[in-house]
């Protein structure tokens, strides 16, 4: 699989939002949407880099400047770039939606659009012509090509503008493609590299905690930052090592990149201070001069008193591993729940989880208030109660506590923090889904639950606040061991002339097939008993959320978003094909496995493969979510399959079948 690079700019500001699923490296065109420009995964938990240092940046920048893999990227552009062609309609009971069109005698190139820029080191045309006459690129014949004449050559790029030209007949197509440098500019002079200096924001620690400083200078320098009485040397590294994107796990090439360190610096020291808030100054000498410069923001030490306390009041609070979306999630905090605030950087605070663990969570999720007393909680009782289909198990705390639900397997754990037990009692009642159970402390400000389940995996959980008391919802297994009765949750991905999703050769867009196959699975999931929700049933605009919304309001069994795939600038659009599957939760995992299985092997397609990964419509605890990949829009030959009446009412009847043979076996 070939590789892609994102672009590095350390000084990009945030953007947010849904979007339309393309062939992307980086998209120079974006869209104004409602909450600024946007650059959002099909449900991925991810941001990618626009090719401008004033545009965007990754939600997870861990992403930038690393290989990006194979992804259906959901990008909102402007309707009028590449505008699609007037497709006739088709009618699906009364719903309207978009039927592809047949062979073209017009040259048409899908993608890349016009003055496109990336950091890839080559790019792929996605388009269609006259299967019966050649076409050229730069004066060299396209080989390979479909039946109805989709082409999607790579073709390799230098840094700087790179022009090609499509020809067919007296037809002529152009594309300027700039591929931009991604790697960071080391000086040559006195001076510091642009947007180089860290933390580039404001960071509050308490006193004894260690603070790290990085710079890119020029080499063999000397750089200091000067802090208080503190001088703090930083020193040249010798190698830099960068971990690719989390997304290199789905090419199979996620090795470390290690390169020369020669102009980054970096040194951290401990904070022996006085609580004060101080201006880092960064002070660069080279070849016989100094340059003195203020730090992007100020540094905090904390004082012992007061305490301050954070009170959660999101609807869900996105706890994380450290301070940015970089960071890993950790389990979702329920609204209420009360932590004492330890540290800041930028726009997120630090909770404490007590017994040295921690987590971070933005500031605009919480309400801050000075305390005189630690938010610590006991607990003594817990009794579960069995309601029609789900049980819930409530444990009254002191003061509602941050928590982690784990699963493994047929295991639930519960753990609460900065808690403290004076258990004697606890009834939990017969029922259809807890088989035993087991508590313990074994630290002395965490305590533990443990759940055996009856079933192989959970079918669903939800953790909530009433007061102090928390809830433990665990929903009950369907009664029948078939379709009939069954609530199936469908997504159709994407919506909307601004959500197109991902676009085939002749620009038919992913929106459209995703809605049609969906609406003939309803109807076919119907027939065998079952009962479906859909997020959408014509072309409405729906962000992430609003999805997530919906699948909440119809509280199903199982829930699936169907999807087709794309592929980053550098990817291979001949050579990949196949059907994809993505879980996020344990309990959705055998599910993933078993649909991605029934489909290659009944439908005989290729393996694209079974992933974890963090998508907002994986993430959703409430039921066992899959989200899946139905093959590639781009790959000139999976593309006339994906559009193929019949293919299409086989991949529904082998959906449904897969779904009926796997509740069967549960």
């Amino acid at each position: 699989m070939l590789k892609r690079r994102s672009v590095l700019s350390p000084s990009l500001p945030r953007v947010s939002g849904p979007s339309l699923g393309l062939p992307i490296g980086s998209i120079p065109q974006w869209r104004m949407g409602r909450w600024g420009l946007s650059l959002w995964g099909c449900g991925l938990g991810l941001w990618l880099v626009s090719p401008f240092p004033a545009l965007a940046q990754p939600e997870t920048s861990a992403d930038r400047g690393q290989n990006l893999p194979p992804i259906d990227l959901d990008l909102r552009l402007d309707p009028r770039l590449n505008p699609l062609p007037a497709f006739p309609p088709q009618s699906l009971d009364g719903l309207m939606t978009q039927t592809p069109p047949s062979a073209s005698s017009d040259l048409f190139l899908a993608y890349p659009p016009e003055n496109h820029q990336t950091s890839a080191d080559r790019i792929f045309l996605i388009g269609t012509a006259d299967p019966r006459q050649p076409v050229t690129v730069n004066g060299t014949a396209i080989g390979d090509r479909s039946p109805a004449g989709h082409f999607a050559p790579s073709l390799p790029l230098q840094i700087g503008a790179n022009t090609f030209t499509l020809r067919q007949g007296n037809q002529t197509l152009t594309r300027t493609i700039t591929r931009l440098n991604s790697q960071p500019q080391i000086p040559q002079t006195l001076t510091f590299g642009e947007g180089s200096l860290t933390p580039a924001g404001a960071i509050a620690r308490q006193p004894g905690e260690w603070v790290c400083f990085g710079a890119i200078a020029p080499p063999a320098a000397t750089v200091e930052v000067l802090l208080g009485s503190l001088t703090v040397p930083l020193a040249e590294q010798t190698q830099q090592v960068t971990l690719p994107s989390n997304l290199a796990v789905l090419t199979g090439d996620n090795a470390p990149q290690v390169a020369a360190g020669s102009g980054q610096y970096q040194g951290c020291t401990p904070l022996t201070l006085h609580p004060s808030t101080l201006q880092p100054q960064f002070r660069l000498t080279y070849q016989g001069q100094t340059l003195t410069t203020a730090a992007p923001a100020p540094l905090e030490v904390l004082a012992p008193a007061p305490l301050l306390q954070a009170t959660l009041t999101a609807p869900s609070g996105t706890a994380r591993t450290g301070p940015s979306t970089d960071y890993s999630r950790l389990t979702p905090l329920p609204p209420g729940t009360q932590a004492r605030i330890t540290a800041r950087e930028g726009e997120w605070v630090r909770l404490d989880y007590g017994d040295g663990k921690n987590a971070w969570i933005k500031a605009g999720e919480v309400e801050e208030r000075a305390v005189t007393a630690l938010p610590e909680a006991i607990i003594r009782s817990a009794l579960s109660q069995t309601l029609a289909d789900r049980t819930e198990i409530r444990f009254p705390l002191t003061r509602p506590v941050p928590v982690t639900l784990t699963e493994d397997g047929d295991r639930l754990s519960l753990t609460l923090h900065t808690t403290t037990a004076q258990t004697d009692t606890v009834y939990i009642s017969p029922d259809p889904i807890l088989a035993s159970f087991h508590w313990q402390q074994p630290q002395p400000q965490t305590v533990t639950y443990t759940f055996r389940l009856t079933t192989p995996h959970a079918w669903g959980h939800t953790l909530r606040y009433e007061g102090s008391t928390l809830i433990l919802t665990l929903k009950h297994p369907p009664q029948n061991r078939s379709l009939q009765g069954v609530h199936i949750f469908l997504d159709p991905g994407h919506g909307s002339e601004n959500d197109l999703g991902a676009r085939g050769p002749n620009g038919y867009p992913e929106k459209d097939v995703a809605l049609t196959v969906s609406l003939m699975l309803q109807r076919e999931l119907e027939e065998r008993g079952a009962k479906v929700s859909l997020s959408r049933t014509g072309d409405e605009d729906l962000w992430p959320n609003d999805r997530v919304r919906l699948m909440e309001q119809a509280d199903p069994h199982i829930a699936l978003s169907l999807h087709y795939n794309a592929l980053p600038d550098a990817g291979d659009a001949l050579g990949t094909q196949g059907i994809g599957a993505f879980w996020y939760h344990p309990q959705a995992q055998d599910l993933a496995q078993f649909l991605h299985d029934g489909l290659v092997q009944r439908l005989d397609r290729p393996s694209y493969g079974v992933f974890w990964n963090n998508l907002a419509l994986t993430r959703p605890s409430l039921a066992p979510a899959v989200l899946l990949e139905l093959g590639f829009m781009i790959n000139p030959e999976e593309f006339e399959w994906i559009t193929n009446d019949q293919a299409q009412g086989e991949l529904v009847q082998a959906l449904a079948d897969s779904l009926e043979a796997w509740l069967r076996e549960q």
